[in-house]
């Protein structure tokens, strides 16, 4: 897959997986916009990838706000020209309770987390991709979205709303050379235990590099085809 002067913007590109997928797509040729909170974590990774600073910009936001969104969406443009691809990684984990027990402001920060960082970045994003008429927006999401479990209510509302709002997006984009989807994850296997240490519990786990080659794909001009997907990543587990 050839990525070439593509320009994709990262989310929490400074995660587990953030890191890995910047790798992964200037390895294709792309150019990158690494978006995250931490300046220093983006001045590492800008540096470790070793590559002339006109194929890639760092932008440090919080994209809790909407008008944060715009403003990272017009320093892309004013560097790139275009943005292509979005992979949306913002996120966190919050469960360990009943719904009964769980505070409230778990919930609320969840839904901040998931829901409206998205919302937030297809709203600013979406405009440009659809004026030139090719897009690919991704989130990585989780099977419990759809098949909550016991005690984890708060990441389960969180996600659905996303999956809901990415839905509604890729029913909205139909057509239009634009597309957004969804890759369903139990756990990013950072430390590779799947395969190091096996067990019955990781055996449904995901590497960065499993969900890499997923958003590689998913942002090739053959990858038009998918459109509203929710993608299992995690086995038959």
């Amino acid at each position: 897959m050839n990525h070439e002067n593509r320009v994709v913007a990262i989310t929490g590109a400074t995660g587990g997986l953030g890191r890995i997928a910047a790798r992964k797509f200037i390895e294709q040729g792309a150019r990158l916009a690494l978006i995250s909170k931490s300046p220093e974590k983006l001045s590492e990774l800008g540096k470790e990838l070793a590559v002339p600073e006109d194929r890639f910009l760092t932008y440090a936001a919080d994209l809790g706000q909407a008008v944060t969104a715009k403003n990272v969406l017009d320093g892309i443009l004013s560097k790139f020209g275009k943005v292509d691809v979005l992979i949306h990684l913002v996120g966190g984990w919050s469960g360990g309770k009943t719904v009964v027990d769980v505070e409230v402001d778990q919930v609320s920060y969840m839904l901040q987390q998931h829901l409206w960082t998205t919302f937030h970045m297809a709203q600013a994003f979406l405009p440009s991709m659809l004026s030139r008429r090719w897009g690919r927006i991704m989130v990585v999401s989780s099977p419990f979205a759809s098949n909550p479990v016991a005690n984890l209510a708060p990441y389960a509302i969180g996600k659905a709303a996303q999956e809901a709002l990415i839905q509604t997006i890729a029913q909205e984009v139909k057509g239009s050379g634009v597309t957004a989807n969804m890759l369903l994850v139990k756990t990013i296997d950072l430390q590779y235990e799947r395969m190091n240490q096996p067990t019955h519990q990781n055996a449904s786990w995901t590497t960065p590099e499993e969900i890499c080659s997923s958003l590689l794909y998913l942002s090739t001009e053959e990858g038009n085809r998918i459109n509203g997907a929710r993608i299992p990543l995690y086995g038959n587990l």
